[in-house]
């Protein structure tokens, strides 16, 4: 099961937006996508795409319980919350 995250934001402080993407790198022959207010999931097998699934549903909810949205939060918060459920920050090799 391999995916990635990434979270996407744009525009000013004030209209900023913010996308949580998450692209599954399996594949079994179908053709996923999953989309919601502030993320859309694309690719993987079914195991990958539900996994990608509950982990943007969790970090949803703990922006929700800290009373923040995807827009609102530092990349070392969203960092914080991504590894809290269960995600690990990939470290590209540097030469």
């Amino acid at each position: 099961m391999k995916f990635g995250y990434v979270a996407l934001m744009s525009g000013k402080k004030k209209n900023r937006k913010a996308l949580m993407l998450g692209v599954g790198l399996d594949s079994d022959g179908h053709k996923r996508l999953t989309t919601g207010e502030n993320f859309a999931l694309v690719g993987g097998t079914q195991e990958t795409h539900e996994v990608m699934t509950e982990k943007t549903i969790k970090i949803n909810e703990k922006l929700k319980a800290r009373g923040k949205q995807l827009e609102t939060v530092s990349r070392e918060e969203f960092d914080d919350i991504a590894h809290e459920v269960g995600l690990k920050k990939f470290e590209p090799k540097r030469k």
